[in-house]
Parts: C-alpha cells; structure tokens; sequence
C-alpha cells in the first residue's frame, strides 16, 4: 500500500514531470545554487582585479586579459553545474516515480 506521501508525489510529478524535463526549466531551477557555488570565486577574482592588478601580473607573468578567460570559464562552469544538478534531481525523480508506479500496479492485482 502507498503511504500518503508517495501518492502525493505520484500525483505532483505526474502533473508536472514534462515541465520539469525541459532544458529551459533545469536552467533557471538549477542556477540559484550554481550561482552560489561560483560568485565566491566570482568575487574573489574581481578584488584581485579591482584592487590587487599589479599583484597577478607579476605572479603570474600573464596579462590581465586572462581575467576575461577566468570570467568565462566560471560562466561554463555555473551553467553547467545548474543544468547537470537539476537534470539529475529529475532522472532520480523520474525513477522514483515509476518505482511506484510499478508499486501501486502490483496493488491492484
């Protein structure tokens, strides 16, 4: 027998399993916390830009154009970070869904 929580989820995720599957829909999900795992480094890169220029160039013998090269990287990172996790959380809820399924069909027989 399914408890009230697992017929609440077969009922949600039945409702909403094709908006959540769009590419669009993992994005924007997904981004608040791939955002807060990137803006530390975020940060940390622009005060040593802002504030420490000289500092950078001289450790690492490189132009301050690499800054453009770091900013875009963690933009890679953060949108794939946010796609990866949230396509993941619905192939999990996805599985969990049709083990249930599976469950509330051996039921009725």
């Amino acid at each position: 027998m399914l408890s009230k929580d697992e017929e609440q989820f077969l009922q949600f995720w039945t409702e909403k399993r094709d908006e959540f599957s769009t590419t669009s829909s993992k994005l924007l999900r997904g981004l608040p916390l791939a955002t807060i795992f990137g803006l530390p480094i975020i940060l940390f890169v622009a005060f040593i830009y802002f504030f420490l220029p000289d500092w950078f160039i001289k450790i690492s013998k490189t132009s301050s154009e690499s800054y453009i090269v770091i900013f875009i990287a963690l933009i890679i990172f953060i949108v794939f970070f946010a796609f990866i996790r949230m396509h993941f959380k619905w192939e999990m809820s996805e599985q969990h869904y049709k083990e249930l399924k599976i469950k509330k069909a051996k039921q009725h027989i």
